[in-house]
Parts: C-alpha cells; structure tokens; sequence
C-alpha cells in the first residue's frame, strides 16, 4: 500500500533552485521577501536566528537543520541582532560560498542553505498539508544528506537533474518524518501519528481511483463513521471527504499538464465514472473547466521553452 507521506513528496517533484554554503561573523543582517519557495538550513557551525514572517524567531546552534515549505518573508542575523539598520548585501567569495558581517570579523556561524520549487501544479493544495516549519536538532541523516545536494548542485555531471529531485525527495521525507509529532498543527503529519488516521489516509493515496466513503474508511480505521468523521476533521484539518477530493485533483492537475490522457482515462483515475462527472467535479474545485486548465498549463510551458 502506497504510503501518504511519499506519494505527496513525489507528487510535489522537488528541484533545486539554489544551494550554497553562507558564513558570517560580527553583527549581520539577511532579509528576503515574497520568495514563495520552499527553504532548508543545515547549520554547520556557529549559530543564528532565524525569524519567519508571522512566527516566534528560532535560534539554530551546529547540527540544527530547519525545513520551511512554503517561505516568502523570513530573516537570519547573528545570534546578536545588529542595530537596526538596511540588510547586509552578501559577498560573493567563490560560487556557491557567500560571506555575511564585517569583512574583517572572523567567521563564527557557517550554513548550507537551500532554496528549491515545486514543479507541481498542485503545489499550494500539497503544501497545505505539510508543517510550517520543521526544525530538528542533531539529526546526522539530515547533517549528511544536505553537502551531498551542495555537492551535485555545484557540479555538471550526467543525471544531474534526476539525482538532485530524488536526494531532495529523500531530504524532505527524512526532515518531516524526523519533526517532533508534540503540539503538531493539523495535517497529514499530525494524521499519520495517529494509528486509526494512518489506516485510512494509506487507503485514500493508495486508490484514489477506487470508491471511497466516510464509512468504508471508518471501517478501515476501526473506528464509529461520526467518531472517525470528528477525529479526521480534527486531526487532518478538513473533512474526510474534502481531504479526499483534493488529494484526486491533486493527481488529476498533474495529469491534466502532463498531457497523455483523456479526460475519461483522468476521470477514471481519479474516482469519477465519466469525464462530464470529473469535469463537474473539477470545475466546483478550481473554478474553471480542466480544459481550460489544461491549455493554460500549456501556454506556461511554451513560454518557458521560449525563453
């Protein structure tokens, strides 16, 4: 049975965008905003804060590693703030290695930092199901994994591409499984601790395509259908049967933009005897027709092979 956590993983097709080795010493400031971009910061000496837009700032110590899937306002400064003041423009040293703070401060907080994308349509429904952030600490798998990306994103050898989405595959499954399950927001993590919630999310990613109700997965959870209708809710965040049609559109935006089946053949992957009931369904989803998102989805890939 296909497991949740890696099918949402595989579905969101992780790449690297960036990836580079960040030292710092003395008083120093970074900001960026509207990113839209999932972060990872493997802290490899030294330490740091971190403040996200709308969060509590966290303070990283060597061997910390920080995941955030969907960042758009963050700032790192030294553990001591300096004055307030404009952000420092990081110094390119060599490709790939930045310096941050005074030129003549020695360098006290190293990080390999990474920015990577999405190359989902379903990306903001996916992401939605994730951690805001996740923040492990002596983790050496995580430790280890991160120089690896750093590696393979510096050099130009064959299978380049391909290797750097399944190594950040494994990071991000490894980051989010490793995350501390206490005091989880609701989502599939949150879901996936649970026992009775494991037993019937398994059943929702391993057939989509198959009939599927509240009862028919209260059963596979062991559990009343208003009892698990509750916990679901609870736990997940949105309703069993929500949660069930956004994970098939998920699948069914995917296939739309790949482009290789009929509407008939999507329909019937994802759990619709027809393609004017799939159409229906899709259209109460998203607002529009999956035509219509289709030729959309083509449009942006002709503009990128243009430019």
């Amino acid at each position: 049975m296909e497991d949740p956590l890696s099918s949402v993983v595989t579905l969101l097709k992780p790449s690297v965008s960036i990836s580079k080795m960040v030292e710092a010493g003395g008083q120093w400031q970074v900001e960026r905003h509207d990113m839209a971009s999932p972060f990872y910061c493997a802290m490899v000496e030294g330490g740091c804060r971190v403040e996200v837009s709308g969060r509590k700032p966290v303070t990283l110590a060597a061997g910390d590693f920080v995941l955030i899937p969907d960042l758009h306002d963050f700032s790192m400064t030294s553990e001591v703030p300096p004055e307030p003041r404009g952000p420092d423009r990081p110094l390119e040293i060599e490709p790939g290695r930045v310096r941050l703070g005074p030129a003549d401060a020695p360098v006290e907080m190293r990080a390999l930092v990474g920015h990577c994308r999405f190359d989902t349509p379903a990306s903001d429904l996916l992401v939605s199901l994730l951690p805001e952030m996740i923040h492990v600490s002596g983790h050496d798998r995580l430790m280890a994994l991160v120089p690896v990306i750093h590696d393979e994103t510096r050099a130009d050898r064959p299978g380049r591409e391909l290797i750097l989405q399944r190594l950040l595959e494994v990071l991000l499954i490894e980051a989010l499984r490793s995350g501390p399950t206490v005091n989880m927001p609701p989502g599939l993590l949150r879901g996936l601790s649970d026992p009775q919630l494991a037993a019937a999310l398994q059943r929702i990613h391993a057939d989509a395509g198959g009939e599927i109700s509240v009862s028919g997965l209260a059963q596979d959870a062991g559990m009343s259908r208003s009892g698990f209708f509750e916990k679901f809710r609870k736990e997940i965040g949105r309703a069993p049967m929500e949660y069930v049609t956004d994970w098939r559109m998920a699948i069914a935006k995917t296939l739309l933009r790949q482009g290789k089946l009929t509407n008939t053949e999507i329909a019937l992957r994802v759990g619709y005897g027809s393609a004017s009931a799939f159409g229906m369904a899709f259209v109460r989803h998203e607002g529009f027709s999956p035509g219509a998102f289709a030729g959309k989805q083509g449009r942006k890939r002709g503009t990128k092979g243009v430019s």
